[in-house]
């Protein structure tokens, strides 16, 4: 799967590669430099962060689901036990 931006996070993104190699560096390296090595993290490391959230959000989920019966458990066989404990009280 391609890890498609948004025009505008990739125009963000190009500027602030580029900002980051002058600040770093002194370099200044123009818009299709920084536009190139941001398609080339896209392609080589991005898959490598989204594989990890995938990962991390497939584990939350699972620790939420496992948690479920917990959270909406209800009591079976409960009338008996409330009209007695209504009679008790009386």
């Amino acid at each position: 799967m391609a890890i498609d931006l948004p025009k505008k996070s990739r125009q963000q993104a190009v500027a602030s590669i580029e900002r980051y190699f002058l600040e770093t560096s002194g370099e200044k390296i123009g818009n299709i430099a920084a536009a190139g090595l941001l398609t080339f993290f896209l392609e080589e490391i991005g898959p490598v962060v989204y594989n990890r959230a995938v990962a991390d959000a497939q584990e939350r989920i699972q620790a939420r689901a496992s948690e479920l019966d917990i959270e909406v458990h209800e009591n079976e066989w409960q009338y008996w036990c409330k009209v007695d404990a209504k009679k008790a009280r009386k």
